[in-house]
């Protein structure tokens, strides 16, 4: 399905880059080519001197818009995260029914893009590996407090913000929405990693999507009995 997305500039957080990569062939080369790599040998093994080697560039060259690999990562999750904030406007901003507004914000959260039956952004689908493999790295660094000083998470709670009032909507007496939206991002995501890894620890089957389907009914269940 072709999609106007695709002519979308998602805004990024400026402390995140020394220069808009977006801005130039190069910067554009830089974020394509990360992903890619990234995504065929993990962020451990990712240098800056084997994308220079990809992108027939210079190490000098990255280093002028990114001052680290973690700050490109942080990129690459940000991006993510503004194309799931757009896609969710886009899905459930004409939507009155809060329940049907929730299943499809679920949908967005849990399931994997697919380009054929719904607007996908630019790099959405191999941004979504990148998340779900390297996406914790993120967080779970001494630097997070900083970071979040700076803002670079404030797409990912806008997303989690904008769910927690749908749940709300339908029932407002629910105490744990930030906790239930955030577990279903972080979980579903996780769930996709055991499916490609550790499958004996995850539930999977060839003709449906079971964590879309486990998260749609857990999140139901639990603000109905809440």
């Amino acid at each position: 399905m072709e999609s106007f997305l695709q002519f979308i500039k998602l805004p990024i957080n400026e402390k995140l880059y020394l220069k808009d990569p977006q801005s130039s062939e190069i910067g554009n080369k830089i974020l394509n080519e990360s992903i890619e790599l990234i995504n065929e040998i993990g962020f451990e093994k990712f240098t800056f001197k084997k994308l220079a080697i990809k992108i027939s560039t210079t190490e000098a060259s990255i280093y002028r818009y990114f001052e680290s690999k973690h700050k490109l990562l942080l990129y690459l999750i940000n991006w993510y995260w503004s194309c799931i904030a757009t896609r969710l406007l886009f899905e459930t901003s004409n939507i009155q029914d809060s329940t049907l507004r929730l299943q499809k914000a679920i949908h967005v959260l849990t399931a994997l893009p697919n380009p054929e039956k719904e607007h996908v952004l630019p790099n959405e689908i191999a941004l979504k590996e990148v998340v779900i493999n390297e996406a914790s790295k993120v967080f779970l660094t001494k630097d997070v407090d900083n970071e979040n000083k700076d803002g670079v998470f404030s797409v990912y709670k806008t997303v989690v913000n904008n769910v927690v009032e749908i749940i709300q909507a339908i029932n407002p007496e629910y105490p744990f929405p930030n906790m239930l939206i955030t577990t279903v991002i972080e979980g579903s995501n996780q769930q996709r990693f055991f499916a490609q890894h550790l499958p004996k620890l995850t539930n999977s089957s060839q003709s449906s999507d079971l964590v879309e389907e486990f998260y749609q009914d857990m999140i139901f269940k639990a603000i109905q009995h809440g």
